[in-house]
């Protein structure tokens, strides 16, 4: 709330975030202590931790992540009442941080900046660079919304905030094909790195996909892919490499939509067996069928 985030803004759906209790969730972004460092009186910060999303399955999701938020308080921009002018001025400064952090930790590269939409800021961008032949989207930022600056006794004040996900800088950075290998304690992977060194990762093994389709008739209503991607999760846990829709289709005589999607089980550390894919398989279809009132093909 402090941070405007509207009732029905995707963060707050129970799709996308895991509630513990009514009201009660894990933290989806470190925005969520803004406010309480602001408090506290604190200018300028940074603020890293772990968050949780629910969310696609795929090489670069995952429900735990890393996320830094950072914060500066302009004290040139106080008392400026000339909203023009100290959003030209705090939009210069933020731009000039972020691109000196990036040419920090990539070397100097191509940068642009993409207009975005982010509750808590305005005038909203989006960061990405042009690295190994490819846009990459690495942060998004914006220029502090004032309401928030008003709730926290800063109403003279003004700033800009951005956030970045940690893991998905590292994987840029270390070529880290899978954000699964960030939670591996095989010596394998956690030998090739140390502190204050950028090492390329060197794959050690590559074990056999095993691909599993299941289709099914939607529900009439209330149909969220997150939840059935949530689903596969805490059958298969980390085996599970993908989860992709590769067919859908209506039929207009029964008023209904399949959805088929494909399952990629494949474990990081040794080859699966059939058999356990199989039962893996089998519990999946029958909790989508109990828990999200689908009726299998």
């Amino acid at each position: 709330d402090d941070l405007l985030i509207p009732e029905d803004h995707q963060s707050r759906r129970a799709s996308d975030t895991y509630y513990v209790e009514e009201g009660k969730l894990l933290r989806t972004h470190t925005s969520a202590h803004q406010t309480e460092l602001l408090r506290s009186g604190s200018t300028k910060f940074l603020c890293t931790g772990d968050v949780y999303r629910r969310d696609e399955i795929d090489k670069s999701h995952y429900p735990a992540f890393h996320q830094m938020e950072g914060v500066k308080i302009l004290e040139e921009c106080t008392d400026m009442e000339d909203r023009e002018k100290w959003v030209e001025i705090c939009s210069r400064d933020l731009k000039d941080h972020l691109e000196g952090m990036i040419d920090a930790i990539f070397g100097p590269c191509e940068k642009r900046w993409v207009d975005a939409y982010f509750p808590f800021t305005d005038p909203s961008y989006e960061l990405e660079i042009y690295y190994n032949d490819d846009w990459l989207e690495v942060l998004g930022c914006g220029v502090i919304q004032q309401p928030i600056l008003d709730g926290c006794d800063m109403s003279t004040k003004h700033g800009w905030a951005f956030g970045l996900g940690l893991e998905r800088l590292a994987m840029v950075l270390f070529d880290i094909p899978d954000i699964r290998l960030f939670w591996t304690e095989d010596d394998r992977f956690i030998s090739q790195f140390k502190d204050g060194e950028i090492t390329k990762f060197k794959p050690y093994s590559k074990y056999p996909a095993c691909y599993k389709d299941i289709a099914f008739w939607l529900p009439p209503e209330g149909w969220e892919e997150n939840n059935f991607a949530e689903l596969v999760r805490n059958v298969a846990g980390d085996i599970v490499e993908s989860v992709e829709l590769v067919d859908q289709f209506e039929n207009p005589k029964k008023g209904k939509t399949s959805h088929c999607y494909r399952i990629n089980y494949r474990a990081m550390d040794r080859s699966l067996t059939n058999e356990e894919v199989d039962k893996l398989q089998e519990q999946v279809r029958a909790n989508s069928a109990d828990q999200l009132s689908v009726e299998l093909r």
